[in-house]
Parts: structure tokens; C-alpha cells; sequence
């Protein structure tokens, strides 16, 4: 009995978040902040919890306030594996 294997190549998930661009001050660089909506398991209350990304922008085209909409992409420095699509 021979195995035939399975060709379909494997799309890989990748993450998309929008937020709001914190500072533009690095060449190429954003950093994004992300803000999230958690309930309090016990007592039920709302709260806002956010998180910064470091976003890569080739063309430098978003400033400080812009929303914009990243993804996931292959690491390009030590921090930064965020890219970003559009506003």
C-alpha cells in the first residue's frame, strides 16, 4: 500500500488587527496601538485593555492619528513582524 501525499500546500493564518498610529517618529516604522474590549469574569464590567505593535511602512505614507490596518508577516527586525495594508 503506498501513501499518495496531499499537495495542497497549507495557506497559513494570518492575524489582522486595525488601530491607531501612537508615533511616526522611526524611519518605516509605526507603532500601532490596539485597543480591545475584556469582560471581568466575576464582577461582569467592561473595561478597555490595548497593546502596542511595531508596524512596518515602506512608504511612510500614514502619520500620527491615522487608523490603519495591519497583518502578520515574516519577521523584519527583532520587534517588528506587523505590516502594514491600508487605512
Amino acid at each position: 500500500m503506498t501513501k499518495e501525499k496531499n499537495n495542497q500546500e497549507k495557506t497559513p493564518i494570518k492575524r489582522k488587527f486595525q488601530g491607531m498610529v501612537v508615533s511616526d517618529k522611526m524611519e518605516k516604522t509605526l507603532v500601532v496601538r490596539v485597543d480591545r474590549v475584556k469582560k471581568h469574569p466575576k464582577y461582569k464590567k467592561r473595561y478597555t485593555v490595548s497593546k502596542k505593535y511595531k508596524v512596518h511602512d515602506e512608504k511612510r505614507r500614514f502619520k500620527q492619528g491615522d487608523k490603519v490596518v495591519f497583518t502578520e508577516c515574516r519577521p523584519l527586525s527583532r520587534d517588528k513582524k506587523w505590516r502594514v495594508l491600508y487605512n
